[in-house]
């Protein structure tokens, strides 16, 4: 991926924006040098062109440099926690209407195996197996910018049943060998329980087999939720009528493309473009999603399962399962889609400054290293010179100002009935 160069005037005002931040966000840090080479590791990931190892960012000759930021990365026990949290709640009061909690999959390919929860996996977003590390951020999402403010490390069996291996990389007691929806599911839930954040919707993509445990550990916690499933996964509805007792079951794909007459066409811009595009869409109540080895809980509030059209497709593309069922299917939709927005934000800020980068071999150190991206990530999206604006989209509001009201939710048009041989409804989200 080609690295992007920032002009000095804006690696300058990006800097400045750091010392700000290092007194933010590091406070917890007990000691001022650690505060000073968090500093240096900051400027560093904005600066430094190429990979952003360590090796890199101490430069050429400073051999001792780079001894104390590999020990201040990798050894130093500072809590990475707090400063996460810092972080998020920083950004609750400054970023521009954030609207949900994304889930983004990260997988970071490996040559060899000594990385910390690296080895041959199957890799759902890459459709193979493959040699890698999987993680995963939660992003603090809106419709103009994301900023991820919590990471999992997902560590396959060898990494935490092999006493040698764990101990070499410092995986902490606590630590199991989840799949990364699990991880994920896990982080959410300490977010919401402990990070004292405004409760948002969190959207993430599920598999069938994690759907179940993941709709009952959110509902537990009244999380609401937008989870992106697959056409094939089977669905439990209500029947009507005398002749056509429920429930039934049916895959999500065959349920929403019997509905297609009730489609309603809602116009948008896609996140980083300026041309528009038409989505058709249509929802069901469903009763529960049954997994492979269980029935599925009821869960305490309604499920919608929601899927979408491309304007010329002949069939559903995409699917949602969602527990929010007081918002018009056009908002549901926009809060899908920020998935977008963290793709692009993803690509054009934070691997640019390093997310992938880090090649030591502690938990420790990848955790520290993936925090430091985060808030460098943070520092180059809240200095007007990290980048140049999107196109102001149709979802796009008036940014808000510290201490301005909550922003209301995008308008939608109100829906008018269906009436037979009428074309579907259309909605605009603004």
């Amino acid at each position: 991926m080609a690295r992007v160069v920032l002009p000095e005037d804006s690696i300058k005002e990006i800097s400045d924006l750091i010392d700000v931040l290092i007194s933010l966000f590091f406070e917890s840090l007990p000691r001022r040098d650690q505060r000073n080479w968090a500093r240096v590791y900051l400027n560093g990931l904005v600066r430094t062109t190429g990979k952003k190892t360590i090796r890199n960012i101490a430069g050429t000759g400073a051999s001792s440099v780079e001894q104390s930021l590999q020990q201040f990365i990798s050894k130093s026990p500072w809590d990475w926690t707090p400063v996460r949290r810092s972080l998020a709640q920083h950004l609750e009061r400054t970023a521009q209407r954030p609207l949900a909690w994304v889930v983004q999959p990260m997988v970071i390919e490996k040559a060899g195996d000594r990385s910390v929860g690296v080895g041959r996996q199957f890799v759902p977003q890459l459709g193979r197996t493959a040699n890698c590390q999987q993680a995963g951020g939660i992003w603090l999402a809106s419709s103009e910018a994301s900023f991820p403010v919590e990471w999992t490390l997902t560590l396959p069996g060898p990494w935490t049943s092999e006493l040698l291996r764990r101990r070499r990389a410092g995986i902490p007691d606590t630590a199991r060998s989840l799949t990364p929806a699990q991880d994920a599911v896990h982080a959410v839930q300490r977010m919401a329980a402990t990070w004292q954040l405004q409760r948002r919707p969190v959207v993430m993509e599920v598999s069938n087999t994690d759907l179940p445990q993941t709709i009952e550990a959110f509902a537990l916690q009244d999380i609401p939720f937008v989870l992106k499933v697959d056409g094939s996964l089977p669905v439990s509805f209500g029947g009507a009528g005398r002749h056509k007792p429920g429930p039934h079951t049916a895959p999500a794909r065959e349920l929403i493309d019997s509905l297609r007459s009730q489609r309603r066409v809602v116009e948008w811009t896609r996140h980083g473009r300026a041309e528009g595009a038409v989505t058709l869409l249509t929802s069901a109540p469903i009763l529960a999603t049954p997994g492979e080895d269980r029935p599925a809980p009821a869960p305490p509030t309604p499920l919608l399962l929601v899927g979408a059209w491309t304007e010329a497709a002949l069939l559903p593309s995409e699917f949602w399962i969602t527990n929010i069922g007081d918002r018009p299917l056009a908002q549901l939709f926009l809060l899908a889609k920020l998935t977008d927005r963290v793709a692009l934000d993803f690509t054009e800020t934070c691997e640019p400054v390093g997310i992938r980068d880090f090649e030591g071999r502690s938990f420790r150190g990848w955790h520290h290293h993936a925090t430091l991206a985060s808030v460098a990530h943070a520092a180059r999206l809240l200095s007007t010179g990290g980048r140049h604006p999107d196109p102001v989209p149709l979802t796009a509001a008036p940014a808000r100002y510290p201490g301005a009201p909550a922003a209301r939710p995008p308008a939608v048009l109100p829906p008018r009935p269906l009436i037979p041989g009428q074309s579907p409804r259309r909605a605009v989200i603004r």
